[in-house]
């Protein structure tokens, strides 16, 4: 089977450099035309099966990727964005203020750092994974999986995929609507066979770097 691994297009505060986490920001007008330019690049592809978390950047993302297929999008809330806290909505600059030393470890062991009334890495792979697994239950050599999800979310499930631990989570970037391909005979044995590709909309050099995760 084949899984495209994507994430939601551009928020306004994913411009700003807000933490978002389940904050349910909607797409912003850039976004927007990331995710349209998602679904013309996928237009001549076949897709078996579409999940999503329900936030709506990714479920909108989701259903903008899948253009006029007929096809119904489900909705995971396993998929769901880490839970930054008390953190969401707040600029890195207005973090360091108030949890500097937290903020610090999180750019430095993001795998040790517990989120002020929020989640861990390790919460997220484990309730994520399981979405991940099920989205893909029945799915056979030709099919294609198309999952929407998040920043974090994608980055844990790589992780896992590429049998790295979560301390190398800042190892790789995930761009607004990027594409992640995997290829295996089930979700356990998955290679990743393109990673962060985003060309159907950004330029080789042009990717632009969001910082608040």
């Amino acid at each position: 089977m084949r899984i495209l691994l994507a994430r939601h297009g551009e928020t306004p505060w994913n411009a700003e450099g807000r933490y978002q986490g389940q904050e349910d920001i909607p797409l912003s007008p850039v976004g927007e035309g990331q995710a349209r330019a998602l679904g013309e690049r996928l237009r001549e592809v076949s897709i078996t099966r579409a999940v999503a978390s329900p936030l709506r950047r990714a479920r909108y993302t989701a259903e903008l990727a899948l253009g006029q297929r007929d096809l119904p999008l489900t909705l995971d809330p396993g998929l769901m964005e880490i839970a930054h806290g008390t953190w969401e909505g707040l600029l890195a600059s207005e973090i360091r203020e108030t949890d500097p030393e937290r903020l610090r470890q999180w750019r430095e062991a993001p795998h040790e750092v517990l989120m002020p009334e929020g989640e861990s890495l390790q919460h997220v792979l484990d309730r994520a994974w399981p979405a991940f697994a099920r989205a893909t239950e029945g799915l056979g050599d030709g099919d294609t999986l198309l999952v929407v999800a998040h920043d974090a979310v994608n980055r844990v499930l790589l992780c896992k995929i590429l049998g790295i631990p979560l301390a190398q989570l800042w190892g790789f970037r995930q761009a607004p609507t990027t594409i992640n391909l995997l290829e295996g005979p089930d979700v356990d044995h998955l290679e990743v066979v393109r990673l962060n590709d985003c060309s159907h909309h950004t330029a080789l050099f042009g990717e632009a770097v969001h910082r608040a995760l």
